[in-house]
């Protein structure tokens, strides 16, 4: 039985790289793939799905908000990959979920879990609701060894919470960071972080 995954890392974990790697595996046997990804993601291009690494792709599907997968795009398919699965809508994550339960095509979704408030993406939240298997793709913290948990978006230098929680960017505006180190550069107080978090302080 094919599965729905969703493979969540931070900025800078490599999962563009670890979709890449897979698609590579995949048609080195001779098994075709179709790659995905939000047409919002235009950081590399509109239909280009690219590592941070320099390895790229061009995506075969540009999905919209209201974008229904092809049926004749899955008729030769192994896997779907998909890139940035966070910038994806509910009815999107729906149709690949169908994917997997009616063709028994296997569906990894790569993205981000939280944006730079911590809130859970519309695309993550509904994959954490409906995938089979959920993978912490992991990374460590800009400042520190311990593991990245948060992204730090920074505006000319300075971080901040500031903004749309969907401002497409890289290193320049976005880092991984421990809880500690992203309580530190925004200036929060435990208190203020816990609040932030929508966590009682006596359990933090």
């Amino acid at each position: 039985m094919a599965k729905l995954y969703f493979r969540y890392g931070t900025v800078g974990s490599a999962k563009t790289l670890n979709l890449l790697a897979v698609a590579h595996n995949y048609e080195r046997q001779g098994k075709p793939v179709v790659v995905m990804k939000p047409a919002v993601d235009t950081r590399f291009g509109t239909s280009k799905v690219a590592s941070r690494a320099g390895l790229n792709r061009e995506a075969d599907l540009l999905l919209e908000a209201d974008t229904e997968v092809p049926a004749n795009l899955l008729e030769a398919c192994n896997c779907i990959l998909v890139d940035e699965a966070q910038f994806l809508s509910a009815f999107v994550i729906n149709q690949l979920w169908e994917i997997t339960t009616g063709r028994n095509i296997p569906v990894i979704c790569y993205g981000l879990r939280t944006d730079f408030r911590t809130h859970l993406f519309e695309g993550s939240r509904r994959l954490l609701e409906l995938a089979d298997s959920i993978e912490e793709i992991k990374t460590t913290c800009t400042d520190c060894n311990r593991k990245a948990v948060f992204n730090l978006k920074s505006v000319d230098g300075k971080p901040t919470l500031d903004g749309p929680s969907r401002t497409l960017g890289c290193e320049e505006l976005y880092l991984p960071v421990c809880p500690t180190h992203y309580a530190e550069k925004l200036g929060l107080s435990a208190g203020e972080l816990n609040e932030l978090l929508g966590t009682p302080e006596e359990t933090v």
